[in-house]
């Protein structure tokens, strides 16, 4: 079948407005009404924010390959045309469009189901979350100002650190703006889950398919708190097992931070960690049951404002927050230790947005 002309003009305008959203909606060729972008195949809208950077790049591939994605925009202050044009050439379902500084924040926001926020500086050697804080905290407040007034329904994944301080900021941010729904924050802590099963999986010899640790408290040292007693198989760990297994999963960032010796932070692992939290939010949105992953959240399991547990997933965000169940006295000691440093990070967070 022969095409006009005007109609190869316009599949190559279409073609070109996903890669470069227009500046202004005035009814032209290259508009979002004519962009298939607007609504590809049946799906979640995902936002990334932060779309540029190490962690946001594998991140953003992945989340191209989720086939319950149908439009994925990618958001940040620089390099995005370049990332966008590289992952649209994926023969993958997602439409992708690129986004670039802030004048184009709403438009990567307007319509989104889940936004996603792994924007700020990675961690250095030496370098400790309280000096991340300094820098990441003034980013997460501008994103979550922008949430806040363009998709103020939209569940929010917050993977920026300190995510124990963060995740206070988004939701004094939220609270400000009168739109804060604590069932669609949520903090990241998946890492700290996949980390406690390969670690355990490696002692006990077996697949870490096959095992599931719930990972409780916080996302930053002693506030992660693996209950190695509800170790699914069931399982039996000497002290000296406890000891070595806690150690490594609450210093498991620092592991990979020392070994690329300036190079980076563990970028790979968590872009693979936010993908497996972001699917199972897409599940629970779609409505699919027992959806169920540890994540930071606004809780009553402790007196601390926000904790990290396993919360069950829906099409409202967060239908339940479970209990922690029956501790030993190994994690109740390190309860006690975690959530003495928690209350000051999440304070901080508060503060941040407050002062």
């Amino acid at each position: 079948m022969q095409c006009s002309e005007q109609t190869t003009s316009f599949r190559i305008a279409r073609i070109s407005a996903h890669l470069r959203p227009p500046q202004r909606e005035d009814g032209g060729i290259l508009s979002r009404g004519n962009c298939r972008a607007k609504g590809g195949a049946p799906g979640f809208k995902v936002a990334i924010l932060g779309a540029s950077g190490g962690i946001g790049q594998p991140l953003s591939m992945l989340m191209k390959m989720n086939p319950l994605v149908s439009v994925l925009h990618l958001y940040d202050v620089a390099n995005t045309p370049g990332v966008t044009a590289d992952l649209s050439h994926m023969d993958t379902t997602a439409v992708v469009r690129g986004f670039l500084g802030k004048e184009q924040l709403e438009s990567a926001l307007v319509g989104m189901d889940l936004v996603i926020i792994p924007a700020g500086v990675p961690r250095k050697p030496g370098m400790t979350r309280d000096d991340l804080f300094k820098i990441n905290a003034g980013i997460v407040q501008s994103l979550c100002e922008g949430v806040a007034k363009f998709c103020p329904r939209a569940i929010v994944n917050i993977i920026s650190n300190p995510v124990n301080s963060t995740v206070a900021i988004a939701a004094e941010v939220f609270k400000r703006a009168g739109v804060y729904n604590p069932k669609l924050l949520m903090g990241v802590t998946t890492l700290d889950v996949a980390r406690a099963n390969t670690f355990v999986a490696e002692v006990l010899g077996v697949d870490p398919k096959a095992v599931n640790v719930p990972v409780v408290g916080g996302h930053a040292g002693v506030t992660i708190l693996p209950l190695l007693s509800q170790v699914q198989p069931s399982c039996y760990f000497t002290k000296q097992e406890v000891e070595y297994l806690t150690n490594r999963i609450q210093n498991g960032g620092t592991e990979v931070v020392e070994a690329k010796a300036g190079a980076g932070s563990a970028t790979l692992s968590m872009a693979y960690a936010a993908v497996k939290y972001a699917d199972a939010c897409l599940r629970g949105l779609r409505g699919d049951a027992d959806v169920i992953e540890c994540a930071f959240v606004a809780s009553e399991v402790t007196e601390l404002p926000f904790f990290a547990t396993k919360v069950q997933l829906g099409r409202g965000g967060i239908e339940v927050v479970f209990p922690l169940g029956p501790l030993n006295e190994y994690e109740r000691a390190g309860l006690e230790q975690a959530k003495k440093e928690l209350k000051a990070s999440i304070e901080k967070g508060i503060s941040f947005v407050r002062n």
